[in-house]
């Protein structure tokens, strides 16, 4: 009986390597949300939607308002596509229901 078991025993015991694959997974793009001067949208409307659409305190949205008022273009946050599309679409959207024609973009990082 002993060499019954050990040949059942060496029978199944054939090597295997089993190896665990770790999924390669990579960061997603990230995106600028950016938005652009216009000579008629209100200052205090912009700082409103960087408030509103992009959670800054009232310091840091007046100081992006400046600078898009300065320069031109001002960085609103960075975001992945999906999150970025859709805080252009709600700001656009805010912006035309308040008969303002204030521009906001996205653009890959």
């Amino acid at each position: 009986m002993a060499d019954d078991d050990r040949k059942r025993r060496d029978a199944g015991s054939g090597t295997a390597v089993i190896a665990k694959t770790k999924p390669q997974t990579k960061r997603p793009s990230l995106y600028r949300v950016l938005l652009l001067n216009d000579d008629y949208t209100p200052m205090e409307f912009v700082v409103h939607v960087l408030e509103r659409f992009f959670n800054k305190d009232r310091e840091a949205a007046t100081r992006i308002m400046l600078h898009v008022h300065h320069n031109g273009i001002g960085e609103c946050g960075i975001f992945t596509y999906e999150v970025a599309e859709t805080k252009v679409t709600q700001v656009m959207d805010f912006a035309r229901k308040h008969h303002h024609p204030l521009q906001c973009v996205m653009e890959k990082k």
